[in-house]
């Protein structure tokens, strides 16, 4: 997710890498540099406009502390402005005060619609909720059959009416069973076509109409980019949706619907989802958004995740190390070990500083990382926790120890290196606890 549009903003601070200071030529350039990587990522060209003259003008307003370079100066605006432009903090589910909260389900057939409603189900069943689903698209049987599936699968109930064709009373229907069964959260899922039409449009108001919903979540494709921004428009003006899933965003997506979106329909994304795992479902938060596309990757995230399978006590060591930057290869081995267990291995290794970039290009599959652990398992205890110790000749047994090469060795401490580094960089910055550091203006 967003590699190239990270991999260009990388090179776009290039310009202010040694300068001494902070001067109208050299942020001109650097800005310059970053609009393109925006338009290149399909952002919206208002948006992009109005976001670089921002950060040009921040940049030129402040003064630089001698602690601190024009380069890194840079970078935070450019986190200030991406995670302003982005919503500034997630915001969650509205839920009615008396149950039961009802959440509508609109899309366009394909963006991921019928998968997100089953993932959300789990969620909130995981928080404690008693949710219900509704198959509403009455036009694609397959629709029905798939939500039922799902909700097997997440262990909640679907309400289904094979033989009404009426999406407004399929919907009270299910609200009435809901209230009879005590279920507190209805999800209507709605039918989707290929593109935006009236009829479409006309029978999912009709349902909006019915059933008064608490909520009205739009689902997009983020691959679709900036068309994904026009959709999410279309509907916003016919529904006044209240917030916008993006789906996909495990795929070779260049961005611009995640940064544009929330500027132009002026609505904010609460959800992202990456892969077709029930668990692979995240709440969105602007800040670590724009920490990724920075290329600082998202250790909170991560964590967040990693205490959905270590106890309390792991976890918070984990939390310890990274702060004190003593994360070691015992540590990256028992994360890769979890990761895999925790949704999409490509989006997940990406939140992994320094990591992100090496497997831009990388087709992984879930038996990715048994190079990688075999590579470990082949150093010995003292080693895996002190990697300076590894010389070229503990490296040739490594190589021959884990049936991989003197290269794939290298470059795997290499990798590490540069990890350690980046979350060094991070602790300074505040990063990892949510604490950036006032800049001077």
């Amino acid at each position: 997710m967003f590699e190239n549009l990270t991999g260009r903003i990388e090179r776009a601070f290039k310009v202010l890498k040694g300068e001494g200071k902070i001067s109208e030529i050299n942020v001109a350039e650097t800005v310059k540099e970053i609009r393109r990587a925006l338009l290149e990522a399909d952002v919206n060209y208002k948006v992009a406009k109005e976001f670089t003259d921002k950060v040009r003008t921040e940049a030129l307003g402040r003064d630089v502390l001698i602690a601190v370079s024009p380069g890194e100066l840079m970078v935070k605006i450019m986190h200030e402005e991406l995670t302003r432009l982005m919503g500034g903090k997630n915001q969650g589910i509205n839920f009615s005060t008396s149950a039961p909260t009802i959440i509508l389900i609109a899309g366009l057939q394909g963006s991921g619609k019928t998968t997100f409603t089953g993932k959300l189900a789990r969620l909130l069943k995981s928080q404690g909720k008693n949710p219900l689903l509704v198959a509403g698209d009455v036009y694609r049987p397959a629709a029905m059959d798939q939500l039922s599936v799902l909700g097997e699968q997440v262990g909640v109930p679907v309400h289904r009416e094979d033989s009404n064709k009426d999406p407004v009373s399929i919907a009270k229907n299910a609200i009435a069973e809901a209230k009879k069964t005590g279920r507190d959260i209805v999800i209507i899922d709605t039918a989707g076509r290929l593109a935006v039409d009236e009829e479409m449009m006309n029978e999912i108001a009709a349902v909006k109409a019915a059933v008064n919903p608490n909520e009205i979540l739009f689902v997009v494709d983020a691959m679709t980019g900036q068309d994904a921004v026009n959709t999410a428009k279309a509907f916003n003006d016919r529904l006044d949706f209240n917030g916008v899933v993006l789906t996909k965003l495990d795929g070779d997506t260049r961005g611009g619907a995640a940064i544009s979106i929330r500027s132009v329909v002026e609505k904010p994304i609460k959800f992202i989802s990456t892969g077709e795992k029930m668990e692979a479902l995240d709440l969105f938060h602007p800040e670590r958004m724009a920490t990724r596309i920075l290329g600082m990757g998202d250790v909170l995230t991560l964590v967040e995740r990693a205490q959905k399978q270590f106890d309390k006590e792991e976890s918070e060591r984990l939390q310890k190390k990274l702060r004190k930057n003593e994360f070691d290869f015992e540590d990256f081995l028992s994360q890769l070990r979890q990761i895999q267990k925790m949704g999409n291995i490509k989006d997940l290794i990406s939140m992994i500083p320094g990591i992100g970039r090496a497997v831009k290009d990388i087709d992984i599959d879930e038996n990715a990382f048994k190079q990688i652990e075999a590579i470990i398992l082949s150093m010995t205890l003292k080693e895996r926790k002190n990697p300076l110790l590894i010389d070229g000749s503990r490296r040739k047994r490594i190589a021959d120890g884990s049936g991989t090469s003197i290269q794939q060795v290298n470059q795997l401490l290499k990798q590490f290196t540069e990890m350690k580094k980046m979350m060094k960089t991070m602790n300074k910055a505040g990063a990892l606890t949510g604490k950036l550091p006032q800049m001077k203006r």
